[in-house]
């Protein structure tokens, strides 16, 4: 059995953080009418209604590998706006099928993802077959934080190989599948879409201290950890994390949180 390990309240702790890069990757989608839209990885399915509205779709659909996140998603319905359960490799996987079977509609006018795809192994399949699923001249958009090489995925990692926990994880090791933003440029061209635009950004989070990295990373990072291990395991697993990363930090209050997030779109010739 899958253990859901996200939690929408700690992942919400630092929503307006979280919200910014949103808007930024939407401001690169150009609005065409009556859009078919599907937003992958679309969490709580706050940011999805948001999109859903501001694009003035005909239909969008929000989907998210959570019960928990998507709990409250329902509670707020909208014309034309539907979420379901799922992952990012099973749309794949059905889009795929689909087309082979000669039974898919048209495509989708947009392919929206807003820090999900990190999740994913192989972004050049992924990206291949996403492009495959759009309608001509549709539009793809995702936005991927790029944080693997710094000390709060680090540690992680580091730690991941030391006992209890190796043992535990059984050879698991997450390996970050997010590749260097010309990679994704030259991707996004071979793929079909003549015009990328890919760029990175650095966003300057101010936390109270350093101990609210962790609070962060709770609500993302180590929730795939908190899959992998037994409860009490895991919570030795954070308390040895915060002690080993907190150690390696700076102690200015308020601590500056640097985030990077590597942002694509590109549309596909018509």
């Amino acid at each position: 059995m899958v253990i859901d390990s996200w939690d929408p309240r700690q992942y919400g702790k630092f929503e307006r953080e979280r919200e910014q890069p949103f808007y930024d990757l939407l401001s690169l989608v150009q609005r065409v009418p009556a859009m078919r839209v599907v937003d992958l990885g679309c969490g709580t399915g706050k940011l999805t209604s948001i999109l859903h509205d501001r694009l003035q779709a005909q239909e969008t659909t929000g989907i998210d590998r959570s019960d928990h996140m998507l709990a409250a998603a329902a509670a707020a319905p909208s014309v034309g706006l539907r979420f379901e359960v799922g992952t990012i490799e099973d749309f794949v996987a059905r889009t795929a099928a689909a087309r082979a079977l000669g039974s898919d509609r048209a495509g989708y006018d947009l392919i929206f993802s807003n820090a999900a795809f990190h999740w994913v192994d192989d972004h050049e399949a992924l990206v291949e077959a996403l492009a495959g699923a759009l309608a001509p001249s549709g539009q793809l958009a995702f936005q991927i934080p790029a944080q693997h090489d710094q000390l709060s995925h680090v540690v992680a990692a580091e730690l991941a190989g030391v006992e209890p926990f190796r043992s535990a994880l059984a050879g698991w090791r997450r390996v970050p599948p997010v590749l260097p933003p010309e990679d994704y440029a030259r991707l996004l061209y071979r793929c079909g879409f003549r015009e990328p635009r890919v760029h990175l950004i650095v966003y300057p989070h101010l936390l109270a201290g350093r101990d609210q990295v962790v609070e962060w990373v709770k609500g993302t990072l180590l929730t795939e950890y908190a899959r992998q291990l037994p409860p009490d395991l895991f919570e030795a697993f954070v308390d040895e994390y915060r002690r080993r990363l907190v150690a390696r930090l700076d102690e200015a209050r308020p601590f500056f949180y640097p985030f990077k997030r590597i942002f694509c779109w590109g549309r596909r010739s018509g």
